[in-house]
């Protein structure tokens, strides 16, 4: 089977760098998978991107060399393992609060005994290879997001749980569930302490942590703060900020 990219950047002990995708586009998915990024997720949680553009998606991610990750819309398995079969290499699921949710979540992404997840990886097996799901439990990434109160009250638990790769943080509903302006990029305050308790959870347990961003200086930072996984924009920022810049420098 194909090798996980990331995971082997993770057993390096290095840093990744990965690509988002929110546009329902084919052709703006096809120019970010000829970039360098180490992995492009798949966004069916915000965004226009629905299962079937996601599959398309996918396709277009498979002609560079970047892990395709897909971030399901919901903790639901029976869309998690259609982005597998689709070609998913790795599943981002949001809104994690407990064990119990993450062993759920875990479960959908792990053939048995590991898990529950259903045998027909269509476009999987043709991506990984042959030999799909003998070895495909080892491959498939795993990561939860913790982003809400109880999540972040239950970090180590969820963090602990078994057959989890890792923890990956939305910093926005992370600071709306406490109280907080839902605010990215934060360098300092009570949401960047929660976000800095979430990656020593991940850590501790021997997982890898993750971390949305939204400007590459905050990625940067992150990434020297240990993270081992960081998202610094997406294809919807880079298409608005560019615009934004090119009418900027003609006055306009």
């Amino acid at each position: 089977m194909r090798k996980n990219r990331l995971k082997e950047i993770f057993k390096s002990g290095n840093s990744s760098v990965n690509g988002w995708l929110q546009l329902p586009n084919t052709i703006s998915a096809e120019i970010i998978a000829r970039q360098n990024w180490d992995s492009i997720t798949v966004d069916l949680q915000h965004g226009g991107v629905d299962e079937g553009h996601a599959l398309t998606m996918l396709q277009m991610i498979s002609i560079g060399d970047a892990t395709p990750m897909a971030r399901a819309p919901w903790n639901e398995p029976g869309i998690i393992m259609r982005l597998l079969d689709a070609g998913a290499y790795g599943i981002i699921c949001p809104m994690v609060s407990n064990r119990e949710e993450a062993l759920r979540f875990v479960g959908a992404c792990r053939y048995p005994p590991q898990g529950y997840r259903s045998n027909g990886a269509y476009r999987g097996g043709l991506y990984g290879g042959s030999d799909y799901q003998e070895n495909a439990n080892d491959e498939i990434l795993t990561l939860a997001m913790v982003e809400t109160n109880e999540g972040m009250a239950k970090v180590d638990e969820i963090a602990e749980t078994p057959g989890l790769d890792g923890l990956y943080i939305g910093p926005s509903d992370l600071a709306l569930a406490h109280g907080h302006a839902a605010t990215q990029d934060n360098f300092t305050g009570p949401v960047a302490d929660m976000i800095a308790k979430i990656r020593e959870a991940a850590h501790r347990a021997g997982k890898i942590a993750g971390v949305h961003a939204t400007s590459t200086a905050y990625a940067v930072q992150m990434i020297k703060e240990g993270f081992d996984i960081v998202t610094p924009t997406s294809d919807f920022r880079l298409v608005a900020a560019g615009g934004a810049a090119a009418l900027k420098e003609m006055g306009r």
